[in-house]
């Protein structure tokens, strides 16, 4: 049975899919909050989805039951969809695929995607992650990307890997990727472990920065902005009102420091660099902003 359920087949120009998967690889839900802000701005229809059956053991991740207008049951599934979003005044339209890590199969599922994306001519596979990290809240959201592709890692500056170890969805669907000759790359946000329980909207509004510059296509991040804002006010209030806390979150505070102290004048953004982002922006949104 093919696990593919397709709406619609759209006409897109260069296409990104983009993906994020709730579960190991999104940490304080940075990255499925960061794929649904792209959604939001963008739109999109949806156009396909990949059927769960055969890819969820439901006993780990439920389904849940819905009431409409209190009195119809519904059953809402582990969900893996694709929605095609076009952006005008961008140079590249967008796939969008925002689901669960599944259980079973991985192989399978992910050459589901990739059968997804050979179907519209997918150029680029993004994805977007979030990993636990010892780094303090205070200090702006570290945003890494890496790639197995040379021309990738060559024209944006992406880095090559080194990890060894356990790895999620993500990890498997850029081995695919590569076996498939399918360019691809990999944005993860540092989010502190202390505050892991809760949505971290700061991870989710630099993992967005971090997709404008790789993609080159601009989102409206304000409602993030503000959350993050809120959330940065909150986290403080918290742990100003616990010594031992406050203490730990210093010296992570001195440790990035120190860090950056060494790395600094390579970080740094040429004014050519932010030129160039900040008239692309403009371009996009268009004179209505």
């Amino acid at each position: 049975m093919d696990p593919i359920r397709w709406t619609s087949r759209p006409e897109l120009r260069d296409p990104v899919l983009v993906c994020a998967f709730n579960g190991w690889n999104d940490a304080g839900e940075a990255a499925s909050a960061a794929l649904g802000l792209i959604h939001s701005d963008f739109g999109g229809n949806e156009v396909a989805e990949i059927d769960p059956e055969e890819f969820f053991d439901f006993t780990a991740v439920r389904p849940t039951i819905r009431l409409i207008e209190g009195r119809t049951r519904v059953i809402e599934w582990p969900s893996n969809t694709f929605h095609a979003a076009h952006v005008p005044a961008a140079e590249r339209d967008l796939l969008l695929l925002r689901g669960t890590e599944p259980s079973l199969r991985w192989r399978s599922f992910n050459d589901a995607i990739i059968r997804v994306a050979d179907e519209v001519d997918v150029k680029l596979v993004v994805t977007l992650g979030a990993l636990l990290a010892d780094v303090p809240h205070t200090r702006p959201v570290a945003v890494t990307g890496f790639s197995s592709d040379e021309a990738l890692i060559a024209d944006l500056g992406l880095q090559r890997s080194s990890y060894e170890g356990p790895t999620g969805v993500v990890g498997a669907l850029h081995h695919a990727c590569q076996q498939h000759g399918l360019p691809s790359a990999s944005l993860w946000a540092s989010v502190p472990h202390y505050v892991a329980a809760a949505p971290n909207p700061q991870a989710a509004l630099a993992l967005i920065r971090g997709f404008e510059g790789l993609v080159g296509v601009a989102v409206d991040a304000a409602p993030l902005e503000e959350a993050a804002a809120e959330y940065d006010r909150q986290v403080n209030e918290a742990v100003a009102s616990d010594p031992d806390v406050k203490a730990f979150v210093e010296q992570l505070e001195q440790r990035m420091d120190d860090v950056q102290a060494d790395s600094l004048p390579d970080r740094l953004p040429s004014a050519d660099s932010i030129a160039r982002d900040f008239q692309r922006y403009l371009k996009q949104r268009g004179p209505e902003s």
